[in-house]
């Protein structure tokens, strides 16, 4: 299910996948999708991203190097997703329940499926038994994605994250891991139930179409990705892609904007989903009267 959501909360998942103690494809040839937005005196480059890859993948050129030499901060979605530290307190917080049994809540017929993904996954069915639905999901998810050989370490935010510490740029973040953490757990029960059923679904689609889909991101087929990340969700499951895709683009434009009223040279570094289709932030930056343009 994170892959289908366009790796929106996927760096937040890999994060949690190092503290639940749970990392594509091979080398690309093409580049990832760049954008910018600009005005007099500010150029903000929006690049989207895939949040676990595997390590010899090949992603950087030398448009994207350039782009990020010339900025002076780097800007994530999240910043300290991969920090135990953080992460725990937050997990124990919101994505465990031991007064009620995952089974409990899913019904025997559901959880025997989770139980069969878990154990194909090196993961033991009951450690998933205290878990909330939300954080099944994203154990399920990162599982065999991990066992496939990606690497949360090989990620793109991480990449850039050491890039710009070695460079004495400024790091931002465009939600705390609290927030992004409650966009999970704050999802109504039927919603939630939906994220753990979805991610079911893509664990019988097997990690060949994940491979296809960061060959997309590698190759910047962003009709592809479009097709892969948001129009499956938004078709099946309306209720979270509005959550997790449309508003958290809308609130992202709006911080966009105001960042563009300053002045210099930044760059965004988002979930690769939140850049693609009908409600990316592209799509909300327009809305208010913010052009992004492709970098050629």
């Amino acid at each position: 299910m994170l892959l289908k959501i366009g790796c929106s909360l996927r760096r937040l998942a890999a994060g949690l996948a190092s503290v639940l103690a749970l990392g594509v494809g091979g080398t690309a040839l093409a580049e990832p999708a760049l954008w910018a937005i600009k005005d007099s005196d500010s150029t903000i480059y929006l690049f989207g991203t895939v949040h676990v890859l595997k390590p010899d993948t090949q992603w950087r050129s030398a448009k994207i190097d350039q782009a990020f030499k010339s900025s002076a901060d780097l800007t994530l979605e999240i910043v300290g997703a991969d920090d135990p530290a953080v992460m725990q307190p937050l997990v124990l917080k919101y994505g465990l329940d031991t007064a009620h049994p995952l089974s409990a809540k899913i019904g025997a017929d559901q959880f025997k499926r989770v139980a069969e993904v878990a154990q194909g996954g090196g993961v033991p069915p009951q450690v998933l038994e205290s878990m909330r639905p939300w954080l099944a999901a994203v154990s399920l998810s990162m599982a065999p994605v991990i066992k496939a050989g990606y690497d949360p370490r090989s990620g793109v935010e991480q990449v850039l994250a050491k890039s710009a510490k070695e460079t004495g740029k400024v790091e931002a973040a465009l939600e705390t891991p609290e927030q992004q953490i409650r966009f999970f757990a704050d999802l109504p029960p039927q919603t939630e139930a939906d994220f753990l059923r979805a991610t079911l679904e893509d664990a019988d689609e097997g990690v060949d179409k994940i491979d296809k889909m960061v060959a997309a991101w590698a190759a910047g087929d962003t009709a592809a990705l479009e097709a892969e990340f948001v129009s499956d969700m938004k078709g099946k499951y309306p209720e979270l892609y509005d959550l997790l895709i449309v508003k958290r683009n809308e609130d992202w434009a709006r911080q966009l904007k105001a960042k563009l009223a300053g002045s210099g040279v930044s760059f965004v570094a988002v979930g690769s989903g939140h850049l693609v289709g009908p409600d990316s932030v592209q799509a909300q930056l327009a809305k208010l009267g913010i052009k992004a343009k492709r970098e050629e």
